[in-house]
């Protein structure tokens, strides 16, 4: 019998790894910088940001929930001084089929054949309190359904539907994002990132703004002197276990052949992903594609 909670946590690392190179693709940042970007900056958080359109500061930032608010609006701020979402979005588009392929040459070609059962698996659930995903699902899609590019989108949809579960569960937990990245430390080898605060830190929150999350966890149980305890350990994990459960439908939706063939595609090129993320931003970043195995 099928290990639906285990095999969605394995499709999850696997979409982390087709999606996150994108964030600091060096032809992508430069095709954005052609739009008048400055230096092309803000990429990271421009192009997941463009499918919910003209929205306001406060509600992008409610969407990435762990991003400080004044990055999400300056971010806003360089991509409207210069261009709209669909122009964000064609620079997207444009570099998805090169840049995977130079990653990942050859890994393409094999996820075309499983776009139809991708998307399948992204139009079987419902939508409600899960924007990111709702607003990359209402685009248009490639007339060619078999391609790469159609397989690309119908992934960073699966993979914007667990970020938009997760931070429901977050949420529903009164964690708010400085608390988040505080957690998620426990999902990656705190050596690698020089101590538990990096990540926190990493998505602008201050000096004060940690002294604050780890006040905040220190009075749910979850953390002793500044530092994730034992009981914290468990919350994560425990809270990461649910995030699969939630995204578990639609990887049924997918089918468990596709599923696998899915994940046994993408697994080999896991440390090219990686390296190429260690090239392109440094070391420690996307520490959802660095997570412990164990």
């Amino acid at each position: 019998m099928t290990d639906w909670i285990d095999l969605t946590a394995r499709a999850g690392r696997a979409g982390h790894d087709v999606v996150g190179w994108l964030m600091w693709d060096p032809d992508a940042i430069a095709r954005y910088e052609a739009l008048g970007v400055p230096g092309g900056a803000g990429w990271i958080q421009a192009w997941r940001l463009a499918p919910l359109g003209d929205v306001t500061a406060a509600a992008a930032a409610a969407t990435t929930y762990s991003i400080h608010p004044d990055v999400v609006a300056m971010v806003l701020d360089l991509a409207r001084g210069a261009t709209d979402p669909a122009g964000v979005l064609a620079v997207r588009d444009a570099s998805i089929e090169p840049g995977l392929e130079a990653v990942a040459p050859g890994l393409g070609a094999q996820l075309a054949p499983l776009a139809e059962d991708l998307w399948r698996g992204v139009d079987a659930v419902h939508f409600g309190a899960r924007p990111l995903f709702a607003a990359n699902r209402a685009l248009p899609r490639p007339d060619d359904v078999d391609s790469v590019l159609s397989a690309w989108l119908a992934v960073n949809c699966l993979r914007e539907l667990r970020g938009d579960n997760h931070w429901v569960l977050c949420a529903s937990a009164d964690l708010d994002g400085v608390e988040v990245g505080l957690l998620h430390s426990v999902m990656v080898d705190p050596d690698e990132y020089g101590g538990e605060e990096w990540i926190a830190r990493s998505r602008g929150s201050d000096d004060d703004a940690v002294a604050r999350g780890w006040a905040r966890l220190e009075a749910k149980g979850l953390a002793t002197d500044a530092s994730v305890n034992d009981e914290g350990r468990r919350f994560r994990l425990e809270l990461e276990r649910r995030t699969s459960e939630l995204t578990a439908p639609a990887w049924r939706a997918v089918g468990e052949a596709a599923t696998e063939a899915f994940c046994a595609a993408v697994e080999p090129y896991h440390e090219a992903f990686v390296a190429r993320i260690d090239a392109t931003a440094g070391p420690r970043w996307m520490p959802a594609a660095r997570q412990r195995r164990s």
